[in-house]
């Protein structure tokens, strides 16, 4: 991170830490616990901040007076040599500082905690399309292996070719909701699909939806507002399929949802991933609609499906993977699909750090 990039000014900080403390002084605020609690906790934070804020400005000042010192003509020789040590060792101390200031002055997000759940759904493209949707959902669960985390299918449904048309993932483990969830969006993929008798390369497209796993105390669902049916599983499976109505499908009629489960041979299994599936979707509805900056969060990150729009672009002839927002580049395809996407999400994090940071503190109009 470089200084261009990098909001050191303290002065709006300490004027809220100063708004905050008189607020907390009020008794007329003290009294209402829930707004009390609220801003005590983002003192706390403001706290944490400033004083890695004041640590930069303290370095920044001494690396001053070090190369003053040290280009002073009218200085010993010693104490010049002494101070162009000092110089540099507080220029090598600044990016550390930096980056300690700005991940202080991001504001905790209360999601990032959370176990996630991931949509992986077949866009543009046809057969093609539900193939590399396949190989996405493989990729996360690799890529959840890697990191040491649980990851478990909660809803599939295959094409005829061995595609998936939307596979719902359920990954657990610390850290993962905040890892994953710049995923959301568009990929797409660009090969000569093995169908393909002239060689030509195809365009095709699948769309990625992050949510954050929601408790059941933050959802409240009704019994009356729950249409459930179950019928016989599809696809393979032998003499169950035929005997046992194990596949469940659950709408929510304020808002029309629908979940279909029919993984397991257990009609009580596939309710209860039926109704995780269904409280993340709400509560991802719910913040969106608490958030105004969010709205329609849940369509912006999965968008049409076609294949103009893109997060990320999966380049078979060119053994390359592009990521669009951060334009970060590698080189190894398969490996790629084999999970190791640590590269590609540690430059997401690390930019949405840096936009957040500068969200915090740009001068509100």
């Amino acid at each position: 991170m470089s200084d261009s990039d990098n909001p050191h000014d303290l002065a709006p900080l300490r004027e809220r830490r100063a708004e905050l403390e008189r607020a907390l002084a009020d008794p007329r605020v003290f009294a209402d616990g829930r707004r009390a609690a609220a801003l005590a906790q983002e003192l706390r934070h403001l706290g944490g901040a400033l004083a890695a804020g004041e640590r930069l400005e303290a370095a920044r000042r001494a690396l001053a007076e070090a190369a003053e010192m040290r280009d002073d003509p009218r200085a010993e020789t010693g104490l010049r040599d002494m101070a162009a040590e000092e110089a540099r060792d507080l220029a090598a101390e600044l990016p550390g500082l930096r980056d300690a200031f700005l991940r202080a002055l991001v504001p905790p997000d209360p999601n990032e905690a959370r176990n996630v759940i991931l949509e992986v759904r077949a866009g543009t493209g046809g057969d093609e399309a539900a193939l590399f949707a396949g190989e996405l959902a493989r990729m996360y669960a690799r890529f959840a292996e890697r990191r040491g985390w649980k990851s478990e299918m909660l809803s599939l449904t295959q094409s005829d070719l061995g595609g998936v048309r939307e596979a719902v993932l359920l990954v657990e483990g610390a850290g993962a909701f905040a890892a994953l969830r710049h995923e959301a969006g568009v990929h797409r993929v660009q090969r000569v699909p093995a169908t393909e008798t002239s060689g030509r390369i195809h365009t095709s497209a699948a769309t990625v939806a992050v949510l954050p796993e929601a408790e059941e105390t933050e959802v409240d669902l009704r019994p009356e507002e729950l249409e459930i049916s179950v019928a016989r599983a599809s696809g393979a499976g032998g003499q169950h399929v035929n005997k046992t109505e194990s596949a469940v499908q659950i709408i929510h009629k304020p808002t029309g949802i629908l979940v279909h489960c029919a993984d397991e041979r257990s009609q009580l299994r596939n309710r209860q991933k039926a109704m995780r599936v269904l409280r993340a979707r709400l509560l991802e509805r719910q913040t969106a609609a608490d958030q105004a900056a969010r709205a329609d969060a849940r369509r912006g990150q999965v968008g049409s499906g076609d294949r103009s729009e893109r997060i990320r672009t999966y380049n078979f002839h060119q053994n390359r993977v592009t990521d669009h927002r951060v334009e970060v580049t590698l080189h190894g395809i398969q490996q790629v699909l084999d999970g190791d996407i640590g590269d590609l999400v540690g430059a997401l994090q690390e930019a949405d750090l840096r936009a957040r940071a500068l969200e915090v503190t740009r001068p509100k109009a």
